[in-house]
């Protein structure tokens, strides 16, 4: 799980927060049965007491205490004090430390020491927040990923393929990087004109990857270029922690590449980013309306032998799928 420092430690200060409301809890549970039933506090007294003597025996410095079985004495105290509980309203466990999670007892960690599910699914809601992507990836997944709005009939004069064909294969090819995503590390660049799901795409690998525990940070391209010059100019901590998860991340995205105000510094960063994630053996996907000749003739030429050699290049193509929702409300043949 790949997890920022600042997220892990806050993850923590919530189970010891939480900890500490159990033991407030606790207190008050005890300090209130006390008082409307004095015996408990004379039965916690008890316990105490004889397990004391009982060290003392053990350890040969009481020689004048008959010997008695402990544990026995302890039950019935036990029982006592269920039986006096239960006969005033309270449940048998009341005084027991309440917690949230009977796996881990709000500790986080279960007892062989691996992360309990419940901090595993925060570590889950974290990287939805953290990937940018929360709210879309409940309605843009592989499971409303759909080939209807792909038609059979409409041929790219390039490859002689149906529109239908291309995004089925788009589709598998996302599909096995997903699947397989953590064995190899693995690249795509997913080209194609405006509005034929590219973006869309990146969101069901996106989906898939953050419910495996994956970090994924997604950003267009304007976004991350107005991060790294930012950062370039400011000491706010919470930027450098963003500019390092461009690096860091398991997987990232950056859409719709090509529609940023492109420069020398642009040009330069892009170059820097996707070497230095390559380097590091991490993946990420690139998204763009530009054809291979533009994103040659924007780019320098490291950075197009870079995609060229180091991606997997996924084109797609059809009708523009947002016309046709607005049209039809529905896929257009």
């Amino acid at each position: 799980m790949a997890l920022t420092n600042t997220q892990y430690n806050s993850v923590i200060r919530y189970y010891q927060d939480l900890q500490k409301n159990n033991r407030r809890i606790q207190e008050t549970r005890i300090q209130e049965t006390y008082e409307k039933i004095p015996r408990l506090a004379e039965i916690h007294d008890e316990v105490s007491s004889l397990s004391l003597k009982k060290a003392r025996i053990l350890l040969g410095r009481d020689t004048g205490m008959a010997d008695f079985d402990l544990n026995r004495a302890l039950s019935e105290l036990a029982e006592e004090r269920k039986v006096l509980l239960l006969g005033n309203g309270y449940p048998e466990d009341y005084l027991e430390l309440p917690c949230r999670c009977s796996l881990c007892h709000d500790t986080g960690y279960t007892q062989e020491g691996r992360k309990c599910s419940c901090f595993l699914q925060m570590e889950v809601e974290l990287l939805y927040d953290q990937s940018n992507l929360k709210e879309i990836l409940k309605t843009e997944n592989f499971d409303t990923f759909r080939l209807d709005y792909y038609s059979d009939t409409y041929i790219d004069p390039r490859t002689r393929r149906s529109a239908r064909a291309i995004a089925e294969r788009a589709c598998s090819v996302a599909k096995s990087f997903s699947w397989n995503f953590g064995n190899e590390p693995e690249n795509l660049c997913i080209y194609g004109d405006t509005g034929v799901g590219k973006t869309f795409l990146s969101h069901c690998i996106a989906k898939e990857l953050i419910e495996k525990g994956f970090s994924v940070l997604y950003l267009t391209a304007f976004e991350l270029f107005d991060s790294l010059e930012t950062r370039k100019f400011s000491s706010d901590l919470s930027l450098t922690e963003t500019h390092s998860h461009i690096f860091d991340c398991d997987l990232l995205i950056i859409d719709d590449l090509g529609s940023e105000l492109n420069n020398s510094f642009t040009t330069s960063q892009l170059f820097l980013c996707i070497n230095q994630r390559i380097l590091d053996r991490k993946a990420t996907i690139i998204s763009t309306n530009l054809s291979m000749e533009d994103l040659r003739a924007s780019y320098s030429e490291r950075i197009f032998s870079r995609i060229l050699s180091s991606y997997k290049m996924i084109p797609m193509f059809g009708r523009d799928i947002r016309i046709q929702k607005q049209l039809t409300g529905g896929p257009n043949p």
